[in-house]
This record gives structure tokens, C-alpha cells and sequence, in this order.
């Protein structure tokens, strides 16, 4: 894997956090409108990765004058981290120009525009402070416009690895479309026919993934939550001996093999599903060897 070797200098990004006039609706201390996450030096799988949108109304150079891109007034994420004696890099991946403003735990602000390659951000510590870091993905010069993109929070580097094609891209068009579900959802299950199978070994993700997958989803769930108790079940149909692949709603990576409750296909159950995109892929066990199969979605069974 390419190691991401360019570092902002800490120096020319340290500010002291400043309060406008003008910014009077803007909430630094508000979480994140896309979650959060607790992560301890070492986490894994790294690294870990937020689908969001970036962009919004608030001019990011009225905190800083090096900062750049227009944001959200709340924060896009909020990190809460242990550091340990490893580096951090936060970045985001978008087709659109992205920028960055991080909010560090003392309080000082951190900004960047195309540090990454590609009209990426990236913010990175040698040194990184315990506590928490609040996230913003802006976008360059298009005000109260969003667009797509990935947060990248890692402690080994940039995000290349993702752009070379080498792990799934969950920033991708799914290749078999999108659908909204809510919880209570009719006709249940849900199912949708895939092509299973691709080029992309999904071990490179650790934990428990394996088998062969496409590099973009073959399906994608925006989910919205209810009260009830009900869980989130993706399970797989198929002749073949398949795999199941999820990047859920908190951007984590959740995999099966033979979970199922027939023969040797895969199931996944989310037991308190949250509000989200969930990104599916369903892989086989010989490379680029695609087969029919069938995905469900429901509150209910597995297959």
C-alpha cells in the first residue's frame, strides 16, 4: 500500500479559534450531523470511512483566513480519539473540489483545500492530541451547494489506496441502483437481482471479508429508522457460494461468509439499525467469476 507521505505543517495551520460578529449561527460545539465515533490508537479496519455530503452556506474563511470552501454551520462529523503514539490524517474523497476544517482538542482550527491530490483535503498530526476533533467538508467555491463524499479518518495515510482502485469505493455509483426504505417497509422483503462477484479481494478490508467483489456497490440502502425494535437484515440467495460486503451508515465495514440460513449463503443483521446509506456488495469465491443471486432486504427473515 502507498503510504500518504505529505503532512501539514502544524506550524503554518495552528490558529486560535475565533468567534465573529457574523457567525453567530454557526455551532462549533454541536455533534456531528453525520455521527460520530469513538476510535483508539490502533483501530481497526483502518481506515474508517463516513459518507456524507459536503458543502454549505457558511463561508469557512470568516474562522480563519487560510481556510477555505463553503460549509455547514454544525460540523460534518465528530471525532472522539485516543491517541497513541501513531500519527492521524483526516482527509476527504469527493468527485467535487472538497476543503477541510478540523477543530482540534485545543480548541485551534485546521484547514486545507487540495493537499491530498485530486482537489482533495487532508489534515495530519505527527503528534495528535487525545480528545475531540470536530470535522467539517466543505466545498470550494459553491455556496448552499452539496455533493457527495467520503471522510477518511486513518493512522496509516492518505487516501490513494482507495483511489487506485485497490479496496471497494463506497463514493461510487452502486451498479444495480438505490433504493429508500423506512422502517415498516412494504412488500417486505425487499429483493433486488445482482451479478455477484468481481475483481476486488475483500480480505483487504479485514476482519472477516472475503471473496471476490466489484470495486463499486452493487446496491444501496437509504435507510430511515423508526421507534420500533425491528432490525436490518441483508441476506443473499444464490446457487453459487457467495459473500456479503456492507460499508453501513456509521462507516463501518460488515462482512459474512456462510451466515445464512441456507446452504452457503451470507446474512447480515443490523439489531439497531441507524438512519443512513448502507452500501452493498455481494462477492463469490473465484476471482472476476460473476453469478446470479439475489439480495434482500427485511425487518423480518434472513434467506
Amino acid at each position: 500500500m502507498n503510504v500518504f507521505t505529505r503532512t501539514i505543517a502544524a506550524a503554518a495551520l495552528l490558529g486560535l479559534m475565533v468567534t465573529p460578529a457574523s457567525a453567530q449561527s454557526f455551532n462549533a460545539g454541536a455533534g456531528g450531523t453525520y455521527g460520530q465515533v469513538q476510535l483508539r490508537s490502533g483501530f481497526e479496519p483502518d481506515p474508517h470511512n463516513v459518507t456524507l455530503n459536503a458543502g454549505g452556506s457558511y463561508d469557512a474563511a470568516q474562522l480563519r483566513e487560510e481556510c477555505r470552501g463553503y460549509i455547514a454551520t454544525r460540523a460534518s462529523f465528530t471525532l472522539r480519539y485516543r491517541a497513541g503514539e501513531l500519527p492521524l490524517y483526516i482527509a476527504a474523497v469527493s468527485d467535487a473540489d472538497t476543503t477541510l476544517v478540523v477543530r482540534a482538542p485545543n480548541g485551534q482550527w485546521y484547514c486545507d483545500d487540495d493537499s491530498a491530490g485530486n482537489l482533495n483535503p487532508i489534515v495530519s498530526w505527527e503528534h495528535p492530541a487525545s480528545g475531540r476533533y470536530q470535522i467539517w467538508v466543505g466545498r470550494f467555491g459553491a455556496q448552499n451547494e452539496t455533493a457527495p463524499a467520503v471522510l477518511h479518518i486513518s493512522e496509516i495515510g492518505g487516501p490513494e489506496q482507495q483511489a487506485s482502485g485497490e479496496q471497494p469505493d463506497f463514493s461510487l455509483d452502486p451498479a444495480y441502483g438505490a433504493v429508500d426504505l423506512q422502517a415498516g417497509f412494504t412488500p417486505d422483503p425487499h429483493t433486488k437481482d445482482i451479478a455477484a462477484g468481481g475483481t476486488i479481494d475483500a480480505s483487504s478490508l479485514g476482519g472477516n471479508c472475503v471473496g471476490w467483489v466489484a470495486r463499486a456497490p452493487d446496491y444501496r440502502v437509504n435507510w430511515t429508522a423508526g421507534s420500533g425494535a425491528n432490525p436490518l437484515i441483508f441476506s443473499v440467495q444464490s446457487d453459487a457460494d457467495t459473500t456479503l460486503v456492507i460499508n453501513d451508515a456509521q462507516g463501518n465495514w460488515v462482512c459474512d461468509d456462510d451466515g445464512g440460513n441456507e446452504g452457503l449463503n451470507p446474512a447480515i443483521s443490523f439489531s439497531n439499525p441507524v438512519s443512513g446509506q448502507y452500501d452493498v456488495w455481494v462477492g463469490t469465491f473465484t476471482q472476476g467469476d460473476l453469478q446470479d443471486s439475489t439480495l434482500s432486504v427485511s425487518e423480518l427473515y434472513s434467506h
